[in-house]
């Protein structure tokens, strides 16, 4: 395991770095533009991405590099280890002057993650995970939702659509990663989603959410691995293990023909 300590240490610097550019309110210091129709990038990405490549690179060899603004390259799926990294998760509200954001960066030995962390500058949370050894948040150790009835279930989301509508908003951060938090801490009791998404989105919070006792599954509610050859899973629930199964059922009809 390379050093702890040193892989934190490099995720709070990246994200005090992607702090100073960042404006309340406002689009931050550095230029902004998309990469793909959708989906922004900032200047401020990818320095965040080279300053974690460099810091975590150099705290052991042989490990591999898979990041939301690095090409990929095959070479990683020929190693036992690799970190998994979204430099700035949650852009869009980084780039609005949003607090709904954050560093991420997860290490994955054979296709678990076992080691994350994760930082959001704004709202001053770090949070901490090994696998077997349970979560913090600046330090404190964090509990999952509890919760059995899946009527009423908390779900961070701006709208609900009419099906759901026996749940209960709550605030809803940009950052997938901080949504899934928000079930690690008992703030939320469900996130989920019905798209495909990169293994960088998810990697670290999957074991933060894991080791509070939260479910972590792909949208059909089977297991996701990670270092595959394509990085993508088909959507995810997170979500306190009582109301697991209920959340697979709602979800299923629509799954189906999704993936149909």
């Amino acid at each position: 395991m390379p050093d702890r300590d040193a892989a934190i240490k490099a995720v709070c610097e990246a994200g005090d770095l992607a702090l100073a550019a960042w404006r309340e309110g406002a689009a931050p210091a550095t230029g902004v533009w998309e990469k793909s129709k959708g989906h922004p990038v900032s200047e401020t990405d990818l320095a965040v991405d080279a300053l974690l490549k460099q810091r975590l690179g150099a705290l052991a060899p042989n490990i591999g590099w898979l990041s939301e603004e690095t090409v990929d390259h095959p070479d990683r799926l020929s190693m036992s280890r690799q970190w998994l990294v979204d430099p700035i998760d949650g852009t869009r509200d980084y780039i609005r002057g949003r607090s709904g954001w954050c560093v991420s960066v997860a290490l994955v030995e054979g296709s678990e993650a076992v080691f994350a962390a994760m930082y959001a500058p704004v709202t001053n949370q770090l949070w901490v995970a090994h696998k077997g050894e349970g979560t913090t948040c600046n330090s404190k150790r964090l509990f999952a939702s509890s919760r059995e009835e899946f009527v009423g279930a908390r779900v961070p989301t701006d709208a609900l659509p009419k099906a759901d509508r026996d749940l209960e908003m709550v605030h809803k951060p940009n950052s997938i990663a901080m949504r899934m938090t928000m079930v690690a801490c008992d703030r939320a009791d469900l996130v989920a989603t019905l798209r495909w998404g990169h293994e960088w989105d998810i990697a670290a919070a999957h074991l933060i959410a894991e080791e509070a006792g939260a479910t972590v599954t792909n949208a059909t509610g089977q297991p996701i691995r990670y270092n595959k050859r394509e990085p993508l899973d088909f959507g995810l629930i997170c979500c306190a293990p009582g109301i697991h199964d209920a959340a697979v059922e709602r979800l299923r009809d629509r799954a189906v023909a999704l993936l149909a």
